[in-house]
């Protein structure tokens, strides 16, 4: 069955669409009638600049560390915190007794195996030697005296006193004498024989207290310590008479001219870094003062930093050190990437984003949506690359709550 409505609920729904659209049409001449107040900026020329902040930390280039070269005690500390050095200048010795020790005992231990060796290559000892030549004089009197015995044992055969076994004993022993008797000469000519593999083995233990020697002696001139060049004592933690470690740390210095940062930027940023770009660094400890410098090397990986960040390492240099940066201090750097000089562009504000980058331009008393192409934007400012002309105005903003739309009618404020 079809339900009827009443001519009072049709009369009824008619004026709620009425009202309705009378409320829309209050907003519609308001929006067109109200003037909203604005905030705006003109398309002007300017130098925009893209940057990049990060942490660092200061090392300098030209740097030394002191150790204490043996365990003992320092004997006297020549310098004190923050003075200025030159090249080769005292800085700290410990005492030497030990090492004084330890020295004169690898080079006796190297000039016994020296002559060792040297008695070997020459073929013995003097007493050697001379047995060797009493050796020949007993293997000639020996030959001497077989030779004689021969030739009696051969003139007795003829005379039928002796057999040929006889004679023939008495020529093989003469053999015998001459073959010791050469043999001993030989060895009286060159000396003890000693086997190529006993000289080997004796030169290697000289090589080994040689390298003892050189070890002592690196030790001893280590007690003494000097400045490698010139710089500024950054550190002394040790005192006189204070007993150190072998390897404890005795002075820290370095060049506080030559300075060097090693900064962190994290990955997504690490793109447009190049080799040559000016930085600027700034150190919490002295605020105000700013030192410059520019990328020595970009990042070559990246890196987990602080367990927290992946980082590309990046070096920079300091130009302007002049003794103000300490060794081991954080700083804050900032890297200009890009610059793009007399280019169009207007106050980061006046950018809206939906879809396609927007400006309202200001056309007589009401405000237009532009599309606009942008290129470098930095914090402040965006590059307009095409959509505005030099000299167009722009809304920034309202000054009230009112949000800007297009068409809204707008009084800029002075």
């Amino acid at each position: 069955m079809v339900r009827k409505i009443s001519y009072r609920s049709r009369r009824g729904v008619w004026a709620l669409v009425a009202v309705a659209a009378g409320v829309l049409l209050i907003f519609y001449l308001r929006s067109h009638s109200q003037v909203v107040e604005i905030t705006a900026a003109k398309v002007e020329l300017q130098t925009l600049t893209l940057t990049k902040s990060t942490n660092g930390k200061v090392d300098p280039v030209l740097s030394f560390e002191a150790h204490a070269p043996i365990s003992g005690e320092v004997q006297s500390v020549y310098v004190h915190l923050g003075e200025h050095v030159v090249a080769g200048q005292e800085l700290v010795r410990m005492d030497d007794t030990e090492a004084r020790k330890d020295l004169a005992t690898a080079q006796a231990t190297l000039a016994t195996d020296l002559a060792t060796l040297q008695m070997m290559e020459q073929g013995g000892t003097g007493a050697e030697r001379l047995a060797a030549k009493g050796a020949v004089s007993a293997a000639m009197i020996q030959t001497q005296q077989d030779r004689q015995r021969l030739a009696a044992l051969q003139h007795l055969a003829t005379q039928g006193a002796a057999s040929a076994s006889e004679v023939s004993q008495a020529q093989e022993q003469l053999h015998a004498a001459e073959a010791q008797l050469s043999q001993a000469r030989a060895q009286a000519q060159s000396g003890v024989r000693y086997s190529s593999q006993d000289i080997q083995a004796q030169k290697a233990q000289v090589a080994e207290a040689q390298a003892a020697v050189n070890a002592a002696q690196a030790v001893y001139a280590g007690v003494d310590i000097h400045a490698p060049f010139a710089g500024t004592v950054y550190s002394v933690p040790v005192a006189p008479y204070e007993f150190v470690q072998s390897g404890d740390t005795l002075i820290y210095m370095a060049d506080l001219t030559k300075m060097q940062i090693h900064a962190y930027f994290d990955e997504p940023e690490i793109g447009l870094l190049k080799a040559g770009q000016p930085v600027t660094i700034v150190w919490p400890a002295k605020p105000g003062v700013v030192w410059h410098g520019h990328i020595l090397e970009v990042p070559k990986t990246i890196i987990s930093y602080a367990g927290t960040r992946n980082v590309g390492e990046c070096l920079i240099s300091v130009d302007d050190a002049n003794n103000g940066l300490l060794p081991n201090t954080n700083v804050t750097v900032t890297v200009t990437e890009m610059t793009l000089d007399n280019v169009p562009s207007l106050p980061r504000e006046a950018l809206h984003t939906d879809g396609v980058d927007y400006v309202f331009r200001i056309v007589g008393d009401r405000l237009v949506k532009t599309p606009v192409k942008v290129g470098l934007v930095n914090l402040q400012r965006f590059q307009i690359v095409r959509g505005l002309q030099l000299g167009d105005r722009v809304a920034l903003g309202a000054t009230s709550e009112i949000d800007l739309t297009d068409g809204l009618r707008v009084k800029v404020r002075r």
